[in-house]
């Protein structure tokens, strides 16, 4: 989830639940945790299924393989048949699908409450007992190339940020595209696949939440009746190489069929790993002042003012497992160069390093946090999704609140020394340059 959305949605999911909702957990015997939050607003049942393994845990020239372990999770098992899984949960009224991004890979439901036992049986069976053929192999990593070809071979954005990931990081699991490269996916087989689900597919590397209209003493006890016979695996180590520290400027080009050039400007930065970290809040609160609203100073300065770009951005994500970027981004107004529109989004960044940020700012920051609220309070997968997302970053969900008082309680000094950690010397510039757009078959 990125850090924006999880910002947001963190603050939604404090008054998503009823007053007098009870969260339970439990680690089963085997390791798996179960954690469950009763919503009685709808007679509805959100299930996810979170495996903590993505594209940082996979090697160069395997990349991939935890996406198309994905799909091929839905190929069925000895007493689910291949396509099964998705009509019963269809035929219940019921709605599912699954991700894979670098740090999990999560599969998801929303069926009626009564389903809830069925559902459970299902997962539990899949992560077992996954058994797909070579041929089902074969028509599936087909999908899977395309989805690669329409998300990034084809895409302007797509090919800039794998390139930006590519050049930024050195070691292998930071770098991988999660969709895995074209030769990679060329080369890989049903039991390279295989092998994937062996390593990482076992209840001590899953946490199963449950948020919805039931009891949660009850559904903790059926999550146990359907998973706790499974046995866990050993593990292999968690450890990811470490990157080493960037001391210079990096930079890359990448063409692709497009009307205007796109830059992207990452910066090695940390992420959260305690909570009570400082930097990484105030680098979370630095993106809002740059690109949190329509009165942001990207938006205002870049885009409306001047105009200097027709479009600019900055992201960073606060929980990952792995390193990441606080990453600049935009394509420059017409008449206005690639030079140009890098200096001046370094340019925003540089003024709040030296000048620093107002309280009104801060101020307007923390309101729209709480106004965001209205957006996600009835959303259940919401309240689902951030405790997920907790846990499989090493933190509790019992961490929701502490985590929003700290990022409320960044101060404006905090905000200005983030500005000045964005350095020269540890960024990497790279510039997507437009093909003809007829040039590849394009459009």
């Amino acid at each position: 989830m990125s850090l924006r959305v999880w910002t947001l949605a963190l603050a939604c999911a404090a008054i998503s639940a009823p007053v007098f909702a009870e969260t339970l957990s439990k680690t089963l015997d085997n390791g798996l945790k179960v954690i469950v939050r009763e919503d009685a607003r709808a007679p509805v049942v959100v299930t996810q299924l979170w495996y903590k393994v993505g594209s940082v845990d996979e090697q160069a020239g395997k990349t991939g393989l935890s996406h198309v372990l994905e799909h091929m999770m839905f190929k069925g098992t000895p007493s689910v048949p291949s396509g099964e899984y998705s009509k019963r949960i269809t035929a219940m009224g019921g709605e599912l699908n699954a991700y894979t991004n670098r740090d999990e890979t999560v599969y998801y439901q929303t069926v009626a409450k009564q389903h809830l036992p069925e559902v459970l049986q299902m997962e539990a069976d899949r992560m077992v007992n996954l058994g797909f053929s070579n041929k089902d192999y074969v028509n599936e990593l087909e999908v899977v190339k395309e989805e690669r070809r329409l998300r990034t071979d084809d895409s302007p954005s797509g090919r800039l940020y794998e390139k930006l990931y590519q050049t930024a990081f050195n070691t292998s699991g930071n770098k991988s595209p999660i969709i895995g490269s074209m030769d990679d996916l060329t080369h890989m087989t049903g039991d390279d696949a295989r092998a994937w689900y062996q390593r990482w597919y076992a209840p001590n590397n899953a946490t199963m939440i449950i948020v919805g209209d039931v009891n949660a003493k009850q559904a903790i006890d059926q999550v146990e009746r359907a998973f706790g016979g499974l046995k866990p695996s050993k593990l292999p180590s968690r450890a990811l190489p470490a990157e080493p520290k960037q001391t210079q400027e990096r930079s890359a080009e990448v063409s692709a069929p497009s009307e205007l050039p796109i830059v992207a400007l990452g910066y090695q930065v940390p992420q959260l790993k305690q909570l009570d970290d400082k930097l990484p809040y105030a680098l979370d609160t630095l993106a809002d002042v740059l690109d949190g609203n329509a009165a942001s100073r990207m938006e205002k300065n870049l885009v409306r003012a001047k105009p200097i770009a027709l479009s600019a951005g900055a992201s960073y994500s606060l929980l990952t497992r792995a390193d990441t970027l606080f990453v600049l981004s935009g394509a420059p107004a017409q008449g206005v160069s690639v030079p140009q529109l890098i200096a001046a989004l370094k340019g925003e960044v540089a003024d709040i390093a030296k000048n620093g940020v107002s309280e009104e700012e801060l101020a307007r920051i923390r309101n729209q946090r709480e106004a965001s609220e209205t957006y996600a309070k009835d959303s259940m997968s919401t309240q689902a999704s951030l405790m997920g997302d907790l846990e499989s970053k090493g933190f509790s969900y019992q961490n929701e609140d502490e985590v929003r008082r700290r990022l409320n309680a960044v101060t404006a000094a905090e905000v200005q020394q983030a500005a000045q950690f964005l350095s020269d010397e540890t960024v990497t510039q790279v510039i997507l340059k437009p093909e003809a757009l007829n040039q590849k078959g394009s459009k």
